[in-house]
């Protein structure tokens, strides 16, 4: 084969599984041996289980040569963010104060890339309850950006990004609820789509909770969505079945011809843009406009009032929380962690109402905002990867969210948004291209994604392991 195994993505992998010229076993092997050499530096792992990973592989391996693969992703190693259950397995939730105990059942995402016939490699790490945009953790040892090990791969879906830099096989699954799909994304240079709220079922659901696909490229995250886009009861926000045909996302960037797309430069609250990153966002808009896209620059519409209330309703719901646990264990929550949530412990009645009023506030500015364009081209974040030991980008447990405000306005609004790598910085480093559309266009956002993945510049080579060529 012209590349490593390990990089292959997973639809040049089911191709040769069909052909015979690769096989589950062999590509699991090749997979599991480059763990080996980075995972000592990243530490994106959790329940990394090389022996039950070749079993599956051999039962795929199996199907193959009988000619009853389940379908293109059958044998394809794959990771699971580690909040997303997986039966027999504990969910830790990236701290050490959670008591372990086995899951009754696969969560959504997991059943359904089960029976697809995956390989499931490990599960992968996050931060403390998922609140940080960090790999720094409690219960995990913690986890670094593959491009520069000094450096956060972000989060909450830390592991999930590092490990899909780093060529822990091509499928990937975290899970966003104001940007821990895409900032990770962003920050360590691949593609990922949070849907439209609900398409993807999760369990448990939550207001602005979404999973979705975290790969290389935007064909195999369009083959990941294939099976994870189907319903579920046990999300009561679980959209109807559609028929939605996902390999229509191979377009070419003619495809972006004559689409009127919004350019959002400022995020209107939080940290400001990097002058590179910035730079970066108006290139790939001026790639748009020689696409013939029509691009027009937008006013920032989100405001530090809206960020900051829904940061207040969520420091009293952790704090809740952390109160419901017993003193022992609530000690060995992160102290950031802590801090933030127990400042909300002077937070009158009428405080917390008027912060959970900002979600819904927030939903009805960026809808109305958008309603203009076909699509909205943003920095995924305005910032560059923080230190890896830093639990986010102001390391200010009273500043948790300043990185978010691109973000986090699609998870309130359920409209699907995605991150695709458009440059680095002059330290080399990925910047985040987010491509949000309207509600239910997840195609469309993919589309987009895949053409916009043609026209930008050709891509630095992934990472390789300390010591390694």
């Amino acid at each position: 084969m012209s590349s490593e195994l390990h990089d292959l993505p997973a639809r040049e992998l089911a191709s040769h599984y069909r052909d015979g010229k690769l096989s589950p076993v062999e590509v699991t092997r090749a997979v599991l041996a480059h763990i080996e050499r980075w995972e000592p530096h990243l530490q994106a792992t959790w329940l990394l289980r090389p022996e039950a990973a070749l079993e599956q592989a051999r039962q795929s391996e199996a199907r193959w040569k009988r000619g009853e693969a389940i379908g293109p992703l059958d044998g394809i190693p794959t990771t699971i963010k580690e909040n997303i259950a997986t039966r027999g397995d504990p969910l830790p939730a990236g701290t050490a104060a959670v008591t372990l105990k086995p899951a009754a059942a696969d969560a959504p995402p997991a059943a359904r890339l089960k029976e697809a016939g995956v390989v499931l490699v490990s599960k992968t790490t996050m931060p403390d309850y998922g609140m940080l945009s960090s790999g720094l953790s409690s219960f995990h040892t913690l986890a670094r950006n593959p491009w520069d090990l000094s450096k956060t791969p972000g989060g909450s879906s830390a592991g999930a990004g590092a490990a899909a830099a780093a060529g822990y096989g091509p499928l990937h699954i975290g899970t966003d609820i104001g940007g821990s799909l895409r900032l990770p994304a962003g920050w360590c240079g691949i593609f990922t789509l949070k849907p439209s709220l609900g398409r993807v079922p999760i369990d448990p659901p939550y207001m602005g909770r979404a999973a979705g696909p975290m790969t290389r490229t935007v064909g195999d995250a369009a083959l990941m969505m294939q099976v994870l886009a189907q319903p579920d009861a046990r999300d009561s926000m679980s959209l109807p079945a559609q028929d939605i045909d996902w390999d229509a996302c191979d377009v070419s960037p003619d495809h972006l011809r004559g689409l009127r797309i919004g350019l959002l430069l400022e995020a209107g609250c939080g940290l400001p843009v990097e002058p590179e990153i910035r730079e970066a966002i108006e290139h790939a808009a001026r790639l748009f406009e020689k696409a013939g896209a029509i691009v027009e620059p937008m006013q920032p519409f989100m405001t530090q009032t809206l960020l900051d209330g829904m940061d207040h309703l969520w420091r009293m719901r952790s704090m809740v929380d952390l109160q419901a646990l017993p003193s022992a264990q609530r000690d060995k929550v992160l102290p950031y962690i802590r801090a933030w949530a127990e400042s909300a412990a002077g937070f009158s009645g009428e405080h917390v109402f008027r912060a959970f009023s900002q979600f819904h506030a927030t939903r009805v500015v960026t809808v109305d905002a958008c309603a203009d364009y076909d699509y909205v081209i943003s920095p995924t974040a305005p910032n560059s990867p923080a230190p890896a030991e830093w639990a986010g980008p102001t390391n200010d447990p009273m500043r948790p969210l300043e990185h978010i405000g691109f973000t986090v306005p699609y998870n309130m609004s359920e409209q699907p948004a995605s991150s695709i790598n458009c440059g680095y910085t002059s330290a080399g480093m990925p910047i985040g291209l987010q491509i949000a559309g309207r509600r239910f266009d997840d195609l469309g956002v993919l589309q987009v994604s895949r053409a916009f993945e043609q026209i930008r510049e050709p891509q630095r080579h992934w990472p390789h392991p300390p010591g390694a060529r």
